[in-house]
């Protein structure tokens, strides 16, 4: 963290960090093995990518073989001796490919081209390899050359020439020159069908875009001479590395910021507009948010739908390139804990994580405060405020600085209600008989609270049930169904349960689970499937635990607005011609 935020006052700091980073790599081998493995470790997870991030190939190149070198050393010769093996076969089939282009570019009278051929890294080949699912001998496109021209016109020029030779693979043909990856990167890549039906990866670009391609964002200070573009690198940067830091200013924990940094090293592949026509790359399987995030964090906390190329879609629908994204927002909008599940922007999951803990802060104040007071009300206290005095004492004796805090822990379920309040209610020297039975009254739960709430997957209560709520650690609020058998344990402990109402606030949808017993025919899932959802209801799960000849038991987890729409749907269900029992989960069968 501290590296990134001084590359962001001087970039020139980081060259500096991976050159000594290289130079250890280089010299790891007087070292202990567990030593040698960490540091080679730490290297491919952190350095190597920055590297890349920033542009610098051969650096990046570098640091992966030797990284690779450290920790997988059968793999390594594995793949070098194959390599060597290849290089007679290789030579001449380079060596072809270059005579002819020459030929055909003098035609075409693109001047001063320079053909080379291109050497793979080892630790590229094992990673193409990898993703593709193919053994080491199984890897074909070994060979490569470069194109070198003096112009942008001429790389698209040559880029036909080479076409028009051999037979290319138009669904590896990429345009990095009108589109430029996220480090400056540019070039033309494409793949033919070379000599002897062998692929050959092909790489066009002009020299100023290799020089960057080369050592990217150090092009800055090696090749002064260019005072065109020279800045560019380095802005690119800058930029990136403000914006990276800035959304990781609230993120407290080691390991997450770890995460967003390795999110942030891989390269953008996906290319969207907003309805201005501006270009946001995005990663691939970004989402609408994802995109909304990137616009403003604003539009991100507040967007409530979006618009893909005009037509109105979801908010987790994935990205395509090309696609034009038009984020509809509300002033009552904000995020949901849900959209953690399918974002994968490091700055989306950063601001959705810093929005939900404020407000799960707050939901905790605020239904702290109102449980103090009902366990002060069920004890017999009766003043209608806690004279100051008193919470100082209190705070002292919790060690805490804030009432807020103390409020707070009790919204979270780290402290009870009823102990807080039968020691405030000792100090203020009252005479109160001790509560040993379950208090009458209720609480309210209202919608506000959703956040912090949690609703038991055991019984499943929907408004409209009886329900009480149990105090678990670090949890808040459990609901439970007043009828679920698992809440016993709690019963026998007055201070970590209490009676609970549903209040007038709520709105959406809640999950509950039936269990369907049905003759076991064709089509009978379907058509439960299709009853339910003319009942306005979401599947949002199925099971089968049991399956006999005749018989099946299908557990299907639906989304209810409430006690009345459920039993609308449990009836409809029961009237099934091939459905012989029905229950709902933690009920009776009917």
């Amino acid at each position: 963290h501290k590296m990134l935020m001084a590359m962001a006052k001087d970039v020139r700091v980081i060259l500096i960090k991976l050159a000594d980073r290289l130079h250890n790599m280089q010299t790891l081998g007087a070292m202990p093995e567990e030593k040698r493995k960490r540091i080679a470790q730490q290297t491919l997870d952190i350095y190597a990518p920055i590297a890349n991030r920033l542009g610098m190939r051969e650096m990046t190149a570098d640091l992966e073989d030797l990284c690779f070198k450290t920790l997988y050393p059968t793999r390594y010769k594995a793949i070098y001796d194959r390599m060597l093996s290849d290089t007679r076969g290789r030579k001449p089939i380079e060596t072809v490919i270059c005579t002819r282009l020459k030929l055909r570019f003098t035609e075409a009278k693109i001047h001063d081209a320079k053909i080379v051929g291109r050497r793979k890294r080892v630790y590229s080949i094992y990673q193409k390899a990898k993703h593709r699912g193919v053994s080491i001998k199984g890897q074909k496109d070994l060979h490569g050359i470069r194109i070198i021209v003096q112009t942008r016109d001429e790389c698209y020029r040559a880029l036909g020439v080479v076409h028009q030779e051999y037979t290319p693979s138009m669904n590896l043909v990429k345009d990095y020159i009108a589109v430029p990856k996220t480090n400056g990167y540019q070039s033309l890549h494409t793949v033919v069908m070379g000599p002897h039906g062998l692929p050959v990866e092909v790489q066009i670009r002009t020299v100023e875009m290799d020089r960057v391609a080369e050592t990217g964002v150090a092009s800055h200070w090696i090749y002064k001479s260019d005072n065109k573009n020279r800045k560019q690198p380095q802005q690119i940067v800058k930029k990136w590395l403000e914006g990276f830091l800035d959304t990781q200013g609230a993120v407290g924990d080691a390991g997450h910021f770890m995460e967003h940094l390795r999110a942030e090293m891989f390269p953008d592949k996906l290319f969207v507009f907003t309805p201005k026509g501006e270009i946001k790359r995005l990663p691939i399987g970004a989402t609408a948010v994802d995109f909304a995030y990137s616009v403003h964090t604003g539009v991100g906390n507040k967007c409530i739908g979006c618009k893909i190329d005009g037509e109105v879609s979801a908010l987790n629908t994935v990205l395509e390139s090309g696609s034009r994204i038009e984020v509809i927002t509300s002033r009552t909008g904000h995020p949901l804990p849900s959209w953690l599940n399918f974002v994968v922007t490091s700055k989306a999951r950063t601001e959705i994580r810093h929005f939900l803990s404020q407000q799960k802060g707050k939901d905790a104040i605020r239904i702290g405060r109102r449980l103090l007071t009902k366990a002060l009300r069920d004890s017999g206290y009766q003043k209608s405020q806690i004279n100051s005095e008193h919470k100082v004492q209190l705070l002292e004796q919790f060690s805490l600085d804030d009432w807020n805090a103390l409020l707070a822990d009790i919204g979270f379920g780290k402290r009870l209600p009823l102990m807080v309040a039968q020691q405030l209610i000792s100090m203020t020297e009252l005479n109160v008989e001790p509560l040993t039975t379950s208090p009458t009254s209720s609480l309210s739960i209202q919608g506000a609270e959703n956040l912090l709430i949690n609703y038991a997957n055991c019984c499943y209560p929907v408004p409209g049930d009886n329900i009480i709520g149990v105090f678990v650690a670090d949890r808040g609020m459990v609901v439970h169904r007043d009828s679920c058998p698992n809440t016993r344990r709690y019963r026998k402990h007055i201070d970590r349960w209490l009676h609970l109402d549903w209040g007038k606030k709520h709105k959406g949808t809640f999950k509950s689970k039936l269990s369907v017993v049905v003759n076991n025919s064709p089509g009978v899932l379907g058509d439960l499937a299709q009853l339910i959802a003319e009942y306005e209801s979401n599947i949002v799960n199925i099971d089968m635990p049991n399956e006999e000849q005749n018989l099946a038991n299908l557990e299907f987890e639906i989304e209810v607005r409430n006690h009345l729409h459920l039993q609308s749907i449990m009836r409809a269900i029961e009237n099934g011609k091939d459905v012989m029992e029905l229950s709902r989960v933690g009920s009776k069968p009917k």
